[in-house]
């Protein structure tokens, strides 16, 4: 009865928060993102918001405002570009395909058989080949997005790299303007106030200038800053303020009549209700015959300090650290950016070239010698077996847009923060929590840009991969967070549920399903998900668990893994409560109280069940590591008469059975159900003493989901399906059991690689990555889920950062291979 009425429920919920309190929903089923596909690579680094350029160079998706999307293609955002020879202007063009109701004075309608995009996440590269002029354009577009680093990755910038091929026989005059909206599309932007200035800024004999558009919002206010780099045979002019909203013809006369714009000084006058306002900067340079030249433009935004939609508390981003909160870090962001983008460029190819030259690798930290601070070398190894294929490539990198464009915020703590002010009345014993959010802030992410729940765990335990391998410390943050909140009771009033039900937003010893809405004030108010009571989920504490100690494996932080035993063992114990028989295994509860939240499972199950081995197993190895001989043999034992139980009431010979409850269904092969044996071969416990579940009974299992729910499904060419009949036709039971989770087939192919089946591995990955970014176009947007007739749910979803632990899977097995003469080390 409660899953027949929810969508009554649901829809009372919704139009008292949407309509009502003019608030949005954390899901919004009613109003979903429409698919455009558009999208490309996002500017910005991690956590000081995200723009957004599409493959064809438009300016189209905003995340300025913690968490909060505006989908609006602004026409003024654009490049344009001169050319004259001779003292003359010979073209002009607008390097857009658009030809829009406004600007019309502008040359618009580029044509598109002329252009190329290319993207390898956090860099882009667009091709103009200019018709009839034998010039080439390529425009590098480059975000500061570094592993391992912790300053220049947290900040709002992006770079714009414009490289000039001149084939003519003559020198040519190149200039290209760039100009920008003050505001990112919405009716904020004509609500009077917003004015614009030039700056130059120099400093150590490098100057750039531009001109900074100050968005006066009465909330969240931020500064743009358009600039160019000046120095010998570079010229660099600007236009303070023009109307977007007209004809333009004044911008293009100006740059139409000597290649230059006319640098006006002083401010602009504060634009009135209903007036929008933009400015352009302009960089021009003499390219040799059959010569080369590049030109050196970026954007920055600065906004600082920052509520959430509860407006109750105020957050400083993270690189307020380095460059202040004053809100006049613009002119020196745009500096940086500009100074700076080179070195980042070597970081980036020092990390991305041994994959993309069909090597494996990893990150070592290494100790320089005199001294006690960390460098962090990408350590090659020998290619094992095949040559990595491309789409591999490109999906690694690509999928890592989500760390920046998931909604996602990096913030200080407040200067005058303590211990007992993070640790709340129970948190005493996280003695490193205010150390390790002092140096490195709080992060979190969305769940989706529709599901709007910050650090939603169930979901971030796939994603967490790519955090705790690539920013490790990103991770540690995060799990502090969480931990504090598991210790601690959430006092506010009981909420009513979409399941029908009332329940505390937050028990004692529970892991919360996410850490807030940044609709509301994230951190302060948990679990802004309203679905089912997640206190009784049975995944979520396992799932804490899990990457606790493949945290630990990955990182040998022994400070945190001290801190984070004791948590451990509470919410084992509060997890013991749900073996109901004393069978060592738990059991679901009959509705679906997991990760997968429309799938009701009752009984063992292979999920859940797997998890709580995996658990098990994890918590006797971090009792050896930190000698506490009783909590080890306690879970010996639990994990003796656990591995029976499972293996009693869930194998059939040839996989591991949905569920133990007998129902239609219960046979069912989930392609998840190895979810388990996937983290503890992330961590090297899936052998020896440590094996959990018979390695015949894992790959015998594999091989039954590559037959049924891969290759069974669409032909082999849309990844795994989450249920499958045995007679090879997909379980329908629910809406979720006949959907493809993107993430899940990554973490599914990672267990194959894991397991030594890398051809179904890869098999088995390429057919999602096949569908989201060739067949569907949905490339910087990858959605939770799609189904085989291409319905699809949940556009730019977290999950998918999975892909990360293929690669760890991957760096794995090339260390177990032998070893080769000499290693290489690259920096």
């Amino acid at each position: 009865l409660s899953y027949i009425s929810f969508p009554c429920r649901y829809f009372r919920w919704w139009y008292k928060k949407t309509r009502i309190e003019k608030k949005s929903a954390f899901i919004d089923l009613l109003c979903a993102i429409p698919l455009q596909q558009i999208y490309g690579c996002p500017l910005g680094g991690i956590g000081g918001g995200t723009i957004t350029r599409g493959w064809r160079g438009e300016f189209c998706r905003w995340q300025l405002n913690p968490g909060i999307y505006h989908y609006e293609t602004v026409l003024a955002n654009q490049f344009t570009v001169c050319l004259r020879c001779k003292g003359r202007t010979v073209y002009q063009q607008v390097l857009s395909v658009e030809r829009p109701s406004t600007l019309q004075g502008w040359n618009w309608g580029f044509c598109g058989h002329y252009a190329f995009y290319h993207a390898l996440f956090p860099r882009a590269w667009m091709v103009y080949e200019l018709p009839g002029q034998n010039v080439v354009l390529t425009c590098r577009q480059v975000s500061p997005v570094i592993p391992h680093d912790y300053k220049d990755s947290s900040l709002p910038v992006g770079v714009f790299i414009w490289e000039v091929e001149n084939g003519r026989d003559e020198d040519v005059e190149v200039s290209i303007m760039f100009s920008l909206q003050n505001g990112t599309g919405t009716k904020e932007d004509r609500s009077g106030g917003h004015w614009n200035e030039p700056f130059a800024f120099e400093k150590e004999g490098e100057r750039v200038a531009g001109v900074l558009l100050h968005h006066c919002a009465c909330v969240n206010p931020f500064t743009f800053a358009i600039s160019a780099r000046e120095k010998a045979g570079t010229t660099v002019t600007h236009l303070t303020a023009f109307n977007p909203a007209g004809s333009g013809r004044e911008v293009w006369q100006d740059l139409l009549q000597d290649g230059k714009l006319d640098s006006p000084a002083g401010k602009s006058s504060p634009t009135k209700k209903g007036e929008v306002t933009a400015a352009a900067v302009c960089a021009s340079c003499r390219v040799p015959a059959r010569g080369h030249r590049m030109l050196e433009l970026a954007l920055a935004w600065d906004m600082p300090r920052v509520h959430f939609g509860s407006r109750e508390k105020l957050h400083f981003r993270r690189y307020t650290r380095f460059f202040g909160s004053g809100g006049d870090a613009a002119p020196a962001l745009s500096h940086h950016a500009l100074t700076c983008y080179e070195e980042w460029e070597r970081k980036i190819e020092a990390w991305q070239k041994p994959i993309l030259e069909n090597r494996y690798g990893r990150w070592e930290c290494l100790l320089s010698p005199g001294t006690s601070l960390p460098r962090m070398l990408w350590l090659s190894l020998p290619l094992a077996h095949s040559q990595l294929p491309s789409w591999y490539k490109s999906a690694l990198f690509n999928e890592l847009y989500f760390v920046t464009d998931g909604g996602t915020i990096w913030v200080e703590l407040p200067p005058d923060c303590c211990a007992e002010d993070l640790q709340g009345p129970a948190g005493a014993g996280l003695s490193h929590l205010l150390p390790v959010l002092r140096e490195y802030g709080r992060f979190a992410y969305l769940e989706g840009q529709e599901y709007r729940m910050y650090n939603t765990y169930d979901v971030h335990f796939y994603a967490s991969f790519a955090l705790v391998m690539l920013w490790p410390k990103l991770q540690t943050s995060l799990q502090y967070d969480i931990a504090v909140t598991v210790v601690n009771e959430d006092i506010q009033p009981r909420q009513y549920l979409m399941c029908g039900q009332t329940a505390q937003v937050k028990l004692k010893n529970v892991v919360p399903h996410d850490i807030g809405d940044p609709g509301d004030e994230p951190w302060q108010r948990v679990n802004a998900y309203l679905m089912h009571d997640t206190a009784d989920w049975k995944d979520l504490n396992l799932k804490f668990v899990l990457q606790v100690y493949r945290d630990y494996y990955l990182t040998r932080d022994s400070l945190y893994l001290r801190d984070m035993w004791p948590v451990c063992q509470a919410v084992m114990e509060s997890e013991l409560k749900f073996d109901t028989d004393n069978d060592g295994l738990i059991e679901n509860g009959g509705f679906a109280d997991q990760t997968y939240d429309a799938w009701v499972v009752n009984g063992a199950s292979a999920y859940c069940g797997g998890l709580w081995l995996a658990a098990v197993c994890m918590m006797c190895k971090m009792a050896e590591v930190l000698g506490d001989a009783e909590i080890q043999q306690k879970y010996k034992d639990i994990l003796s008469k656990g591995k029976e139980a499972f293996e009693r009431m869930l194998w059939n010979g040839k996989y591991y059975n949905y569920d133990s409850s007998g129902s239609d269904t219960s046979s069912s092969i989930m392609s998840d159900q190895c979810a388990g044996q996937w983290f503890l071969g992330a961590c090297g416990l899936d052998q020896g003493e440590f094996e959990v579940f018979p390695k015949s009974h894992v790959v015998s299992a594999l091989k039954t989901i590559f037959e049924k729910n891969v290759m069974g499904f669409a032909g082999g060419t849309m990844g795994a399906v989450n249920g499958m009949r045995p007679d090879g036709v997909p379980d329908t039971s629910s809406v979720q059991s006949d959907e493809v989770w993107i993430g899940v087939v990554y973490a599914l192919a990672a267990t194959m690689i894991q397991e030594g089946m890398v051809e179904e591995g890869f098999r088995t990955a390429e057919g999602c990555y096949r569908t989201v970014w060739e067949r569907l176009g949905m490339a910087f947007q990858t959605p939770e889920a799609y189904r085989e007739k291409k319905v699809y749910r949940s556009l730019a979803y977290m999950r998918p950062l999975s892909i990360w632990s293929m690669q760890l899977a991957l760096e794995r097995r090339a260390s177990q291979a032998p070893a080769p003469a000499q290693v290489p080390i690259h920096p």
